[in-house]
C-alpha cells in the first residue's frame, strides 16, 4: 500500500461526502450523514476484517459516496423503480470513487478493482465483494436496523423476519459467527427477532 496515495483518496472520499447536505446526529455531534455513515465502515472493516486488501478499504469507506445526489424520489415508487435505483447508485458510487481514485494517482487496475467490489459484482463468488458486503450488513444491523423499523411501523413480525432472512443470507459464514459471537451491538428491541429469524 502506497500510504500518501490511500490517505489522499481516503480524504478525497471524506471531502465529497461531507458536501451532504443531510444530518444525523451522533453523541451529541451533528454529521454529514454520508461521512458518518463512511467513518462507520471503515470502523467495522477494522474489527471485523483488519486484514483487508487496500482495494477493499477503498471501497468500504467509498460505498455511498455522494449517495444524495441520486435520490430515490427521482425513480418509480415501485418495485421495477427500486431496482432501477439501486443499479444507478452501485454505477453512480463506483465512477464517483474511480473519479477520485484517478485523481490522487492510483493506476486503471486499481480502480477497477474498487469500482467492482463498490458495484457488488460477483458477490458470494468475488472474496473482496463479500467482504465489503459484509461489512454493509454488519453496519446495517449494528446502526440503522433499528432506525428503519421505526420508519415503518406498519411492518408485522412475519415482514421482519423476511428482512432479517434476506440480510442475513447475503452474508457469509463468517459474519454469521461474528455476529452471533457477540461482536456486534444488536438493537435491543429487535434482538428476539434477529434470533428467530437466523435460527429458525
Amino acid at each position: 500500500m502506497t500510504q500518501n496515495r490511500y490517505q489522499a483518496a481516503i480524504a478525497a472520499f471524506d471531502k465529497a461526502n461531507s458536501e451532504d447536505p443531510n444530518k444525523e446526529i451522533f453523541n451529541g455531534k451533528e454529521y454529514p450523514k454520508e461521512l458518518l455513515y463512511a467513518q462507520r465502515m471503515t470502523e467495522m472493516q477494522e474489527r471485523y476484517a483488519p486484514e483487508a486488501s487496500e482495494a477493499v478499504k477503498l471501497a468500504v469507506r467509498a460505498q455511498h459516496i455522494q449517495r444524495w445526489k441520486t435520490p430515490r424520489s427521482n425513480f418509480p415508487m415501485d418495485r421495477q423503480g427500486y431496482l432501477q435505483w439501486r443499479t444507478g447508485l452501485y454505477k453512480f458510487h463506483a465512477e464517483t470513487a474511480g473519479r477520485l481514485m484517478k485523481e490522487v494517482g492510483y493506476d486503471d487496475e486499481m480502480i477497477e478493482r474498487v469500482k467492482t467490489i463498490v458495484s457488488k459484482k460477483a458477490l458470494k463468488m468475488n472474496p473482496e465483494t463479500q467482504l465489503m458486503e459484509d461489512v454493509v450488513d454488519l453496519v446495517f444491523i449494528e446502526h440503522y436496523m433499528l432506525h428503519f423499523a421505526g420508519q415503518h411501523p406498519e411492518y408485522d413480525e412475519a415482514k421482519w423476519i423476511e428482512i432479517i432472512k434476506k440480510t442475513w443470507q447475503k452474508m457469509s459464514a463468517r459474519a454469521h459467527d461474528f455476529t452471533l459471537a457477540g461482536k456486534i451491538k444488536l438493537p435491543e428491541a429487535l434482538v428476539p427477532l434477529i434470533l428467530k429469524a437466523v435460527k429458525g
